[in-house]
C-alpha cells in the first residue's frame, strides 16, 4: 500500500525537512524550501534465496567498445567534449540567461549535415526559435523543433522521430505528470532527467540538457543533477563584453582543464580558435599602471592586460575596488607589497581591472597584479615588452608556477622581449628568443622593472 506523506525539500541542495524553515542547515541557503508531497511504498525484508546472482566479470575479460564521437562543427566545442559527442552521453550545460547558450547549441546544430536534430523546447515557440535560426542565417532541412514539457511526451515523441542528436531548452521546464510537484523543483529535475539518462543509454542517443543557474553561479537545481549528467559545461562571460568561455566543471569522456573562447556578434556566435591575442586591448606601451601577464586554462596559455589605478584616498577609508580578480588576494597582495617595498598605501585608493571582462584566479597572474600598482603608484612607465609571470608569496618571494614553458613560448609569440619569472624556474625555460629576467623577491623585482 502506497503511503502520502509532505516534506520540505530545498531548491538549492535537495535537502529533505519534516518541517518548514527560513534557512536550510544543510547549504546554509534562505527561503529555499518547497513543500512536496512524497509517496512512499510499503517495503518487506525479501528472501535473498530466490534472487539470482550476478555475474561479474574480470577487468581484464571486459572488452574495450569504441564508438565514433559525432563531429559539432565548432572546434573549440568539440576540444570542451574531449573531441566531440559521444553517443549515448548526456551534456548539460549552464550559464547566465543571456549569456548565448541556445543560440550556441542551435548555431551547431544547424551546421551539421546529414544529421537528424531534434530541437525541444520548454520556453519559447516555434516562431521563436525560427526567428533566431533567420537571424543567425544557417538552414538544415534536418532539425525539427517541437515545443513541449511533459516529459512522457518528450520521451514518446523521440522514439518515433529516432533523431542523431536531441536538444532540450531547459531541463528546469521539463515536469513528469508522475509527480505532484511544480516543474522546476528539485523532484521534478531529478526525475525528468533520470528518464532521459535511462533512454540515452538504452538508445545510444547524445542528449543535450540546457539549463539555468542561480545567484550563486551553479547550475540550478540539486548537485545530484550534476551527478546523473555525463558531462558539465559552463558558459561564462559579462554582457557588457562580447567574449565568452566555455568551461567544462564535469567530463567522463576528456579533460576538464580545457576550455573553448567564442564571441557574441549581431550573426550570432563565433569561435575564436587562437584567444592568444584578443585580450590585449592596444598599445599601452606609454601609459603607466598597465602590465601583462599569462593565464593558464588547460593546455592553453592567454595573455592578459592588468590595469591598475592607485591615488590619494578620497574618504577616511581608503577604497580597496578588483574587477575580475579575487578581492581578497588582491588585498593580500597590496600588504605585501606595503610591508615589503614600504610604500604608503593605507593612504592610496587602488583599483583593479582585467581587460575584457575576464575573471580570473590563476596565482601567476600576481607578479603581473604587483607591477601595474607600483608602475601606477610612481606614475611610471614598465619596461618596453615586459610580461609578468609568478605567484607572490606573503615573505615577498616571487613562488615557481605550473606550464612556465608554455606562458613563456605564448608570451614571446605574441612579441614579448623581456619576461619575468621566478629565479628558480630559469633552468625550465627552453626558449631562448626573448630576455628571461629571473627574479627572487618583489624587491628585487621592483628594482628592474622600469626603463
Amino acid at each position: 500500500m502506497q503511503k502520502a506523506k509532505t516534506v520540505f525539500v530545498c531548491q538549492n541542495c535537495g535537502y529533505t525537512s519534516p518541517k518548514w524553515a527560513g534557512k536550510c542547515s544543510n547549504c546554509n541557503s534562505w527561503n529555499s524550501f518547497i513543500e512536496e508531497i512524497v509517496i512512499k511504498e510499503d517495503k518487506t525484508k525479501g528472501d535473498l534465496s530466490n534472487i539470482v546472482a550476478g555475474n561479474p566479470q574480470k577487468i581484464d575479460d571486459i572488452k574495450q567498445s569504441y564508438f565514433k564521437r559525432i563531429d559539432l562543427y565548432y572546434s573549440e566545442l568539440n576540444r570542451v567534449l574531449g573531441g566531440g559527442l559521444v553517443p549515448g552521453s548526456l551534456v548539460l550545460i549552464g550559464g547566465e540567461p543571456g549569456i548565448g547558450k541556445s543560440t550556441l547549441i542551435l548555431q551547431s546544430v544547424l551546421n551539421l549535415s546529414g544529421i537528424k536534430i531534434l530541437y525541444i523546447s520548454g520556453e519559447e515557440s516555434e516562431t521563436q526559435i525560427k526567428l533566431r535560426a533567420d537571424r543567425i542565417g544557417i538552414h538544415n532541412t534536418e532539425c525539427y523543433i517541437y515545443t513541449e514539457t511533459n516529459i512522457e511526451k518528450i520521451l514518446a515523441t523521440i522514439k518515433s522521430l529516432s533523431p542523431n542528436i536531441v536538444i532540450i531548452d531547459s531541463v528546469q521546464t521539463v515536469a513528469s505528470t508522475d509527480l505532484s510537484s511544480s516543474p522546476g523543483t528539485v523532484s521534478q529535475i531529478r526525475e525528468c532527467t533520470r528518464q532521459l539518462q535511462e533512454f540515452a543509454k538504452e538508445t545510444a542517443t547524445p542528449i543535450i540538457l540546457i539549463g539555468h543557474i542561480n545567484k550563486e553561479g551553479d547550475i540550478a537545481g540539486p548537485m545530484s543533477l550534476e551527478h546523473i549528467v555525463d558531462v558539465v559545461l559552463q558558459f561564462e562571460g559579462d554582457n557588457n563584453y562580447f567574449y565568452r568561455i566555455l568551461r567544462p566543471k564535469k567530463n567522463r569522456f576528456g579533460s576538464t582543464f580545457e576550455i573553448g573562447v567564442f564571441e557574441m556578434n549581431n550573426e550570432g556566435i563565433k569561435e575564436i580558435t587562437d584567444p592568444g591575442n584578443i585580450l590585449l586591448t592596444g598599445d599601452n606601451s606609454n601609459l603607466s599602471g598597465v602590465a601583462f601577464g599569462t593565464i593558464s586554462e588547460g593546455n592553453r596559455s592567454l595573455l592578459i592586460e592588468i590595469q591598475a589605478l592607485v591615488g590619494n584616498a578620497v574618504f577616511s577609508s581608503p577604497q580597496r575596488n578588483a574587477t575580475g580578480f579575487d578581492s581578497r588576494r588582491f588585498q593580500m597582495l597590496l600588504a605585501v607589497v606595503e610591508k615589503r617595498l614600504g610604500l604608503k598605501l593605507i593612504q592610496k585608493d587602488v583599483f583593479l581591472n582585467i581587460a575584457g571582462g575576464l575573471k580570473i584566479n590563476d596565482p601567476a597572474s600576481d607578479l603581473a597584479v604587483i607591477a601595474a600598482v607600483i608602475s601606477s603608484y610612481f606614475d611610471k612607465i614598465l619596461k618596453e615588452s615586459s610580461c609578468f609571470v609568478g605567484e607572490v608569496g606573503l615573505s615577498g618571494q616571487i613562488r615557481p608556477v605550473s606550464f612556465i614553458d608554455k606562458r613563456v613560448s605564448e608570451a614571446q609569440r605574441l612579441g614579448f622581449n623581456n619576461i619575468f619569472i621566478s629565479a628558480t624556474q630559469k633552468s625550465e625555460v627552453k626558449s631562448k628568443t626573448s630576455k628571461i629576467i629571473p627574479v627572487s623577491d618583489i624587491k628585487d623585482f621592483a628594482s628592474k622593472i622600469f626603463r
